[in-house]
């Protein structure tokens, strides 16, 4: 069921059981703006059933957030201008390359260029995938690019993100609302789960020059402005006390400036800000 945020924004909760982000649609007068394109050919399929019951414009353009499978691999259902950053369309450009029938996804599991969850939906999620191929892109954008639905402004920018180099957000500016995508995620190198601690204040300084009030996010679906200042603190804070390859001097660093131990969430940071510091020890 979609959500309503307000009269010309509507979202698709994510599903993490079925590894299913958010996905965002803006209406304007003349057009309307998908963000996000699914992870398979079903998930777009459900979200633009959902779509069909609106009394909304054609959708003109999709707009994909960043190169993850589970974010474009339904992006050719929409038949939409697909727009996406330089880098964006740098990768996804070898999964235009790639054949989708059983033989050659067991080959790319099997040298990692896919892993077992994405290779399990697109046999169970994307039919006749013996002759599936990704869409080109239609408009690829090195910095920001603005969108004028009719009477209803997106600004797309790529943005400095501890998840992807390539992470976009679309923001709404009369909405006060942002698309985030996975850009403040950690990732993972090396099968290390880890934020990347460099990249930290910048992605923030890039996220809070918006003046948003409505925060959508790949795998939370919705939070609001004190949420995400709560989670920024959190993250500022396990940051600094994770300035070496330790655990347990994190923790004490942490505990010592807090006078408590950390929470679940704070933990979980740690332990990836940590991470990060082991593998920049590594290089």
């Amino acid at each position: 069921m979609l959500n309503k945020l307000s009269k010309s924004i509507y979202y698709l909760s994510n599903q993490n059981d079925k590894e299913r982000p958010t996905l965002g649609l803006v209406c304007g007068d003349k057009y309307s703006l998908v963000i996000d394109g699914g992870n398979s050919v079903q998930h777009a399929n459900d979200f633009l059933r959902e779509i069909e019951s609106l009394n909304v414009p054609p959708i003109k353009y999709l707009v994909i957030t960043h190169a993850h499978w589970d974010h474009f691999l339904g992006m050719n259902e929409y038949n939409a201008t697909i727009i996406v950053n330089s880098l964006t369309n740098e990768i996804i450009n070898k999964w235009r390359g790639y054949s989708y029938d059983d033989r050659s996804l067991e080959e790319y599991k099997n040298s990692k260029k896919m892993d077992s969850l994405c290779v399990d939906i697109i046999k169970n999620e994307i039919p006749d995938r013996e002759s599936f191929q990704l869409n080109a892109s239609d408009i690829i954008f090195e910095e920001s690019l603005k969108l004028d639905l009719g009477n209803k402004v997106c600004i797309l920018e790529r943005i400095r993100s501890t998840h992807t180099d390539d992470s976009t957000v679309a923001y709404i500016p009369d909405e006060k609302t942002i698309f985030l995508g996975d850009s403040v995620y950690c990732t993972t190198t090396n099968s290390l789960f880890h934020f990347k601690q460099s990249k930290l204040l910048p992605m923030i300084e890039d996220i809070q020059k918006y003046d948003a009030v409505h925060f959508l996010l790949g795998h939370e679906s919705i939070c609001d402005l004190d949420e995400m200042n709560s989670y920024w603190n959190e993250l500022v804070s396990a940051s600094k006390a994770a300035d070496s390859t330790s655990l347990e001097s994190a923790l004490e660093s942490f505990e010592a400036d807090h006078k408590r131990k950390p929470n679940e969430d704070e933990l979980f940071f740690l332990k990836a800000f940590v991470n990060d510091q082991i593998l920049k020890s590594q290089l």
